[in-house]
């Protein structure tokens, strides 16, 4: 490719080429077979191919082992604002269009590279967003990126008080930045005084803890399996196992449950997930129990209090491919255990979070747990993550979510 533009350009080897030609916009550190130029961290890239084809352009990142994220594919692009301004009206026109009206309030607006935003999540809970910032390219930019993306959110009629960074991830220090949290400063804008709100999502309250609570304070992404959930709990004794802040939980005795048992290791959790009950007028029906959800189970066998419907919600049990086979041991223990809990006729909600436990293994896993349980399951629907996670089929780092739901026949 002849040099025209005034970006370093990087050469790519044949596999770095064929990734990038299939559709997956990272280029890893081996992937690059010369680089011309001297980019700066975050700075802006070319990347062509071995024969000089133009492959687009992307943030280059000298730490990370994921060296260029391609965002733009496009030579006649220009990166100033209203390219930017523009890809956040694209992100948000999309929400608008797959989510109900009062569902925009309670999303996730922006989710990585599926909306072309390498390492950038943003959260909207009312009219605070929260994001987290893992490449060093948005790091460098959200000076003005963040203002741009509460002009556009607030041009449609949805105003934005502030903008809170939980960017207190270790995987950070991979890009060569530092842990911190805090109030975005938007100029003309006063700094919120709470990290504390409350959202509305199917109907449940919830007071969501942006500044402490794990992630970005809430996980949108199982929205509608929740509402899966409350469809079948009428008139059942539940065990939500996992609960966090107690959202299944909640969902399910909403959805009628004659009773609903939300366990966590966490007290912390359980005191948020009381307060939701309370907000929603459910502590007649519900209960909750600090325990090790893996500890728990098999003491359960020997317990009078019964349930037909458990809910497995765990946090992820792997994040690199190195501790998969630990992962699914863990998997197959928990599902074992409430599949011999449950009665003949009873009710499983099951998931898994993690990129890396792919759903062959997953369903491998859980043929493996019934045939050692001595059932059956009958499959009532195989659900994935809310569509405001929108899954890139050519990025398969944003298919992450497996969910379940089972009669055990």
């Amino acid at each position: 490719m002849k040099q025209t533009r005034p970006y370093p350009l990087a050469r790519l080897t044949p596999k770095g080429e064929r990734a990038l030609l299939a559709g997956h916009p990272w280029v890893y550190e081996a992937e690059v077979a010369a680089l011309e130029g001297q980019p700066e961290p975050g700075g802006l890239v070319d990347v062509c191919g071995a024969k000089g084809a133009f492959l687009g352009t992307g943030f280059f990142s000298p730490r990370s082992k994921i060296r260029i994220r391609v965002f733009s594919r496009n030579a006649n692009d220009r990166f100033d604002r209203a390219f930017w301004a523009r890809r956040f009206q694209y992100a948000w026109d999309y929400r608008k269009t797959v989510l109900a009206p009062q569902e925009l309030d309670c999303c996730r607006v922006i989710f990585g590279e599926s909306d072309q935003f390498p390492g950038l999540t943003v959260d909207r809970f009312g009219q605070v967003l929260v994001a987290q910032t893992l490449s060093v390219g948005i790091e460098r930019r959200k000076g003005e990126l963040f203002p741009l993306l509460a002009q556009v959110l607030e041009a449609s009629g949805h105003p934005v008080a502030g903008i809170y960074e939980r960017n207190d991830l270790a995987i950070r220090e991979l890009e060569g930045l530092e842990q911190g949290t805090g109030w975005f400063p938007l100029e003309g804008r006063p700094q919120p005084e709470k990290t504390v709100t409350e959202i509305t999502e199917n109907g449940v309250r919830y007071l969501v803890d942006f500044a402490q609570g794990q992630k970005t304070g809430f996980f949108l992404d199982q929205k509608y399996n929740r509402q899966a959930v409350a469809r079948l709990a009428r008139g059942r004794r539940v065990l939500d196992c996992f609960t966090h802040t107690g959202s299944f939980a909640l969902n399910a005795a909403l959805g009628g449950a004659a009773h609903v048992t939300a366990v966590d290791v966490s007290e912390s959790a359980l005191e948020l997930a009381r307060e939701n009950a309370r907000r929603n007028g459910l502590l007649d029906r519900m209960d909750f129990l600090a325990a090790d959800v893996f500890d728990l189970l098999p003491q359960l066998a020997h317990s009078p209090e019964k349930y037909d419907f458990i809910i497995l919600d765990p946090p992820a049990f792997t994040k690199s491919r190195r501790t998969v086979e630990a992962a699914y041991r863990g998997y197959r223990q928990i599902n074992l255990r409430a599949m011999q809990l449950l009665p003949r006729g009873g009710y499983l909600a099951t998931c898994s979070c993690s990129h890396f436990m792919p759903a062959a293994r997953f369903e491998q896993m859980l043929r493996e747990a019934a045939a050692q349980a001595g059932v059956q399951l009958r499959q009532i629907e195989a659900r994935q993550q809310a569509p405001d996670h929108p899954i890139l089929w050519n990025v398969p780092e944003t298919d992450y979510l497996k969910f379940f739901l089972f009669q055990v026949v």
